[in-house]
């Protein structure tokens, strides 16, 4: 499996985190919600610019730009 931002990703399967870019302040925020690399992300549904996503047995929405910085599939 190639690397691949988590917007690309089909809803329902398990993806794991890769990595996690953007400026500092954003990595961390994202780390706050459990988004680490290893962790596993399944995103759940998306709709009008955001998608719901399962993480950490917590259940998150984010915005399709905080997504495109979550890499997964490696």
């Amino acid at each position: 499996m190639k690397l691949m931002p988590l917007t690309m990703v089909n809803a329902g399967e398990p993806n794991v985190i890769c990595k996690v870019g953007g400026k500092e302040e954003t990595r961390r925020f994202l780390e706050n919600l459990g988004f680490v690399a290893g962790g596993v992300v399944t995103v759940v549904s998306e709709m009008n610019g955001s998608m719901i996503v399962n993480v950490k047995d917590s259940r998150v929405a984010i915005g399709k730009d905080m997504a495109n910085k979550i890499m997964v599939g490696c």
